[in-house]
């Protein structure tokens, strides 16, 4: 007798106009149809884009209106014109691509350190044990609370900047990570253990997939926090980047170029996050969510 043979639940008595329930039914349009009015309704082309666009209307009305002071907030025309004159020197593109390979450095440093951290504490008791204390303490900690000790250590070249922000993007991976690991459902361990699935199957089939959104919203947290850390460790004796271009703007008082790289990290970071979003539907395209 095949032990997998499960038969769809009758339901359709118990409550008027509903399906049967059958394991991993694929969706249909009714489905679709059902989840949109439930849910969150129907998506809109260039949807989070909204946002963005009714910051800038306000912002362009203000500005029209007199209400700022372009001494204050210059208006957006002005600083675009600010922005493509930046170009146009070559002065934004050359300070961009400094921030752009710190934050990709430190990324490159980070992740995997708290991707496999986040794995030894999180399928070990005894792993649990010794570093999840502290890595919580680390994380009561604000990592640019940390920026004169790692000074003293490292100096304040490049690599205090970079360690800087590997510690941002380590500490929201491990979190996720961890914590999506220790999360998985004991029906799935039941299930293996009637299977007869050896720990390693366990692992590879079970835990680490049904971990990856823990991993791909900690990534989230890890890229936006990176150029959180970006921002201030450029302000720290930087002679390259768009921290130092700010500083160097202030000093100036030329408040056009302090929005302009101010524009720029807003524009990084939205894209960075869209493109994570985007990897996180490619890879977990099989997780039904209100979202999608």
């Amino acid at each position: 007798m095949n032990a997998l043979n499960v038969q769809p639940l009758e339901i359709a008595e118990e409550i008027p106009g509903a399906e049967p329930f059958a394991p991993f039914r694929r969706s249909t349009p009714s489905d679709v149809r059902r989840a949109s009015r439930l849910g969150l309704g129907e998506p809109v082309p260039f949807g989070p884009l909204l946002g963005p666009a009714l910051v800038l209307l306000f912002w362009s009305a203000a500005s029209y209106g007199g209400w700022l002071d372009p001494r204050i907030l210059p208006s957006p025309w002005a600083t675009a014109a600010t922005a493509a004159a930046l170009i146009a020197d070559g002065r934004l593109g050359a300070n961009l691509a400094v921030s752009a390979v710190r934050v990709a450095e430190g990324l490159t440093f980070g992740v995997p350190a708290g991707l496999v951290v986040a794995v030894v504490s999180g399928l070990s008791r005894v792993g649990g044990y010794l570093i999840d204390g502290v890595v919580q303490m680390k994380r009561a900690i604000p990592t640019l609370a940390l920026i004169p000790l790692v000074i003293l250590w490292l100096g304040i070249g490049e690599g205090m900047k970079v360690t800087i922000i590997a510690f941002s993007a380590f500490v929201p991976i491990y979190i996720q990570t961890q914590a999506a690991l220790r999360a998985t459902d004991l029906r799935h361990l039941e299930l293996a253990e009637t299977l007869g699935l050896s720990r390693w199957q366990f692992l590879t089939s079970v835990v680490i997939p049904g971990a990856l959104p823990g991993f791909m919203l900690g990534l989230r947290y890890a890229v936006l926090g990176s150029w959180l850390a970006l921002v201030v460790v450029e302000q720290l004796n930087a002679t390259s980047g768009i921290g130092y271009m700010i500083n160097l703007a202030r000093t100036y008082a030329q408040t056009d170029v302090i929005v302009v790289g101010l524009a720029v990290y807003a524009v990084l970071g939205l894209v960075s996050d869209g493109l994570v979003r985007l990897a996180d539907r490619l890879l977990i395209g099989w997780r039904r969510t209100l979202d999608r």
